[in-house]
């Protein structure tokens, strides 16, 4: 399976608006029991009802993010990508030229670089002994990556869009607060001061949500991103290095007697 962690999405959508919404329920139960005096300090809860439409979008994007945000952090490991055992066993195959080897043992990992080994070192050429086929070896770890790398960089990605679609919404919402003020102010006069402090609210409050989401989007965007290409990373240079291994004892002989005489005893 190559994203055991999909099927659970789901799951941990679900968590997460159920633990946000008991906490907000607390929240409100706490409101409804110690309600404020008048001129008071505003609640948190009050703050985002005073949002009006545009927290309900808002909301949804951050349920999202902390979704995506606990998804990642669980599949973006380097258990999953490169195993240190799987990485040190391949390395010692290689570099007896066990190529069969490492194939079988890759083949039992469902890792990042058990499924790049499995699927490139098929490829290794006998016949070639100065490279083992190496720009086919190559060629074949170029062809996974641009068939794998899309399927995580996809669940990533949805930061940056979270990121631009927040401000966004929030910058409507501020349009649509400052048109009820201008309403509020054409139809009373400014003789209600309530309805026209509630519509300015409304202004103020949906575009500093809109930034308090699309802000941690951009961190969890671009760590996210960075630990993706770090890992591909290592994945790509332990195959570079097999195959270096596997063609270094292949030629020893070969490297051996281009040494100097005298040198080789040393």
């Amino acid at each position: 399976m190559k994203f055991s962690l999909r099927s659970k999405l789901p799951h941990l959508f679900v968590g997460t608006v159920t633990v946000l919404a008991l906490t907000s329920t607390a929240l409100l139960a706490q409101d409804d029991a110690a309600a404020p005096a008048e001129g008071q300090t505003q609640t948190l809860w009050d703050l985002i009802a005073a949002g009006g439409w545009a927290m309900w979008p808002l909301g949804l994007f951050s349920v999202c993010m902390i979704t995506l945000a606990v998804y990642n952090f669980m599949q973006l490991t380097r258990k999953k990508f490169v195993p240190p055992l799987l990485k040190q066993s391949v390395l010692s195959h290689m570099a007896e030229v066990r190529v069969r080897s490492s194939i079988e043992e890759a083949a039992e990992s469902a890792s990042y670089l058990g499924r790049m080994l499995a699927t490139a070192l098929p490829h290794v050429d006998a016949t070639e002994p100065e490279t083992l086929g190496r720009d086919k070896v190559e060629d074949a770890v170029a062809d996974f990556a641009v068939k794998e790398n899309p399927a995580y960089m996809s669940w990533v990605g949805y930061f940056s869009v979270i990121a631009q679609a927040s401000p966004m919404v929030g910058l409507l919402g501020t349009v649509s607060g400052m048109i009820k003020a201008f309403q509020t102010l054409g139809i009373s006069g400014g003789s209600d001061p309530t309805k026209l402090a509630a519509a300015i609210s409304e202004a103020l409050v949906t575009t500093a949500a809109g930034l308090v989401v699309a802000i941690p989007c951009l961190f969890f965007f671009y760590l996210f991103k960075n630990t993706f290409t770090k890992l591909v990373t290592e994945a790509q240079d332990t195959m570079t290095a097999a195959m270096d291994a596997a063609i270094a004892t292949v030629n020893a002989d070969q490297q051996l007697a281009k040494v100097p005489e005298g040198i080789a005893e040393a």
